[in-house]
């Protein structure tokens, strides 16, 4: 089960993260980000307790979205040590996300 991120726990479950951690920022009425679900949960079953998985909703959450400039969702953002490392936008392949998540548990 991916991590619900929010403005509220942004700070304790990604800034102060020991794993890397990848966050979805995506919305409920966004077509692409609906695709991407199923995606996500796999990708979070398969990294779990190697790297965090969370999903933030941009509506609900616009102070996050908004520190990490994100414009279009879905918009995947990774994380080492508290830092954003690198994002990728759009509807992506399940191997694009996995060799970023490689990238940062690397």
């Amino acid at each position: 089960m991916e991590l619900k991120i929010t403005d509220a726990n942004f700070e304790m479950e990604v800034k102060e993260s020991t794993l890397p951690v990848m966050v979805d920022f995506y919305a409920d009425w966004c077509g692409p980000c609906k695709m991407m679900g199923p995606l996500v949960e796999q990708l979070a079953k398969e990294y779990s307790g190697k790297c965090k998985i969370g999903k933030c909703n941009v509506d609900d959450n616009p102070a996050v979205a908004a520190q990490f400039k994100v414009m279009s969702i879905p918009t995947f953002v990774f994380f080492k040590d508290g830092e954003a490392v690198d994002t990728v936008t759009g509807a992506v392949s399940k191997t694009t996300l996995e060799e970023k998540i490689k990238q940062v548990l690397a």
